[in-house]
């Protein structure tokens, strides 16, 4: 793996050393990536939601482990920043997470991110049966995927679903620690509760020397400052950008419909100049008018 390639990884290791949040954005392509970049955030996560919904299809392992991979590496050549990509429960067993994390790496991505499910999973907010697999199963797939990574700085998060799943806080919390000393590099703790208050109480339980990650889409009320006070070392904006998308493009494809000429919706889109800009053109868009 070459140096700069890896170089994405140490940053981001770096990022979780310091005594900041480290804010990723949700993407699903190149662009979206960028303009996450130039947005200001930190580092990239390439959702396993996003990129299942820019095929239409539902986020319930449908995707094959190339299409997620190749979406990654296009959204890692797109931008400067490193990429965490959303792995869901790893393709499968360990062996699966093993072969996930050599090709990852292999392509340059930072990091990836697998969840405690059972396969194939369905998004955490369906209103579906959440079902765990046993946590000496998962750290299980912990250890077969560091030990196949080449370089020590790949980072591998695990993402536990127990308050998901409806489980206590305890069992949240020892299966947490199980995955850390699995050799989890950041723990992820997720949570659809519409308050922040049982993800601030795992945080103040936490007593590993293991970074937090925190993904608020339900209990958004939060800010950043607040997460990292309560000892959280990531946020990931998981979606907000492909539903933010899907609102402009639906409103944008309204209007020129009623409107019957593109005239109709040319004040609220960007012009063209600024397409070719983020394609990195060589040259310049030359109006006809």
């Amino acid at each position: 793996m070459s140096t700069e390639r890896s170089s994405k990884s140490r940053r981001l290791r770096a990022l979780l050393a310091e005594d900041t949040i480290v804010r990723a954005m949700g993407a699903h392509n190149g662009l979206t990536a960028r303009l996450a970049e130039r947005a200001g955030f930190e580092a990239i996560w390439a959702s396993g939601l996003e990129i299942s919904a820019s095929y239409a299809l539902p986020d319930q392992s449908l995707l094959s482990m190339t299409q997620f991979l190749d979406a990654a590496e296009a959204m890692d050549a797109a931008t400067t920043l490193p990429v965490i990509a959303d792995c869901d429960t790893g393709f499968g067993g360990p062996l699966n997470v093993a072969h996930a994390v050599a090709n990852y790496e292999r392509r340059g991505i930072a990091g990836i991110c697998i969840e405690d499910k059972i396969f194939p999973k369905i998004n955490s907010f369906a209103a579906a049966s959440q079902d765990l697999i046993p946590a000496v199963d998962f750290a299980e797939k912990i250890e077969a995927g560091k030990n196949a990574q080449v370089s020590e700085d790949f980072v591998l998060i695990a993402r536990t679903e127990a308050l998901v799943a409806g489980q206590d806080m305890d069992e949240a919390l020892d299966r947490a620690r199980t995955y850390a000393k699995a050799g989890a590099d950041a723990i992820l703790i997720h949570s659809k509760s519409r308050q922040p208050r049982e993800i601030l109480e795992f945080a103040s339980q936490w007593d590993l020397d293991v970074p937090l990650v925190s993904v608020p889409t339900t209990y958004n009320s939060i800010h950043e400052s607040e997460l990292r006070a309560a000892g959280f070392s990531v946020v990931i904006y998981a979606n907000q950008g492909l539903r933010g998308a899907i609102k402009g493009i639906k409103a944008t494809l309204a209007e020129l419909a009623e409107g019957g000429r593109g005239e109709a919706v040319e004040e609220r889109i960007v012009p063209m100049s600024e397409v070719f800009e983020l394609q990195g053109m060589t040259a310049k868009f030359e109006s006809t008018v």
